[in-house]
């Protein structure tokens, strides 16, 4: 049996269904481990290393150096601060994704040498260099994901906030899980039907999120805890309620 755990929940830095218009908090997505035989899979390290290692700590008794692989569900690099604490593991992400995160890291590395100059001259300007070295690292060691990155634990394209947005869907005997990234954002957009923005395609995004909730028993959401699925078998009446959010 395949079992998961939030290892950190996310949260929107302005939640706009909670009427919030500006940021105030900080962003960052919900992380998740995924365990299938020996394969433990980290999805969306988005905290700093710093943060995200006793969250992980206090959740599971995992290593950090256990960990085999790390899924990314788009290409934001909000998703993969802390992803320097897995140098062991395989990077993966849907190849569309992928394909434009390798065009941004030569764009990237072009502006590299004069950020690294810069970062002698302030903490912003260093965590701007460590922004550009994150992504270029990212951008460059990152491989396709496969069909199938374990034993019950596969990819499921979710396009439109992002054309390779992809979530793993969890396939146990009693129950499909769903790791929805930010196709699903958060518990209010799930139940409003909304589809959180930027949003690169809409009418694809509002597909995706029809299959999301069609095919799963229970949702990691993208900025949000795990919940059960309380539009199952409610699809029908869906569309009235599509927006963005």
């Amino acid at each position: 049996m395949v079992q998961y755990r939030v290892l950190s929940i996310g949260t929107l830095a302005a939640h706009p269904l909670w009427d919030e218009r500006a940021p105030v908090r900080e962003a960052h997505a919900t992380t998740t481990l995924i365990e299938s035989g020996k394969r433990l899979i980290v999805v969306d390290p988005s905290l700093p290393p710093n943060i995200l290692l006793p969250r992980m700590q206090s959740r599971s008794p995992v290593r950090c150096d256990a960990v085999t692989d790390v899924f990314l569900t788009c290409r934001n690099p909000a998703l993969f601060r802390g992803i320097s604490l897995f140098p062991s593991a395989q990077w993966w992400m849907h190849a569309p994704d992928r394909e434009r995160l390798a065009q941004v890291g030569e764009e990237v590395s072009q502006r590299a040498e004069g950020e690294q100059t810069a970062a002698a001259e302030g903490s912003a300007a260093r965590a701007a260099a460590e922004f550009v070295r994150l992504t270029l690292e990212v951008s460059r060691r990152v491989k396709d994901a496969p069909d199938r990155l374990a034993p019950g634990v596969d990819l499921f394209p979710l396009p439109g906030i992002t054309p390779g947005m992809a979530g793993l869907l969890i396939a146990n005997p009693s129950s499909t899980v769903l790791v929805t990234g930010d196709a699903v954002a958060t518990e209010e957009h799930l139940a409003q039907g909304r589809i959180l923005t930027p949003c690169e395609d809409m009418r694809t995004a509002q597909e995706s999120f029809r299959e999301a909730v069609e095919i799963a028993d229970v949702l990691v959401l993208g900025h949000d805890n795990a919940v059960l699925n309380p539009l199952r078998g409610s699809v029908g009446r869906m569309p009235t309620g599509f927006g963005s959010g």
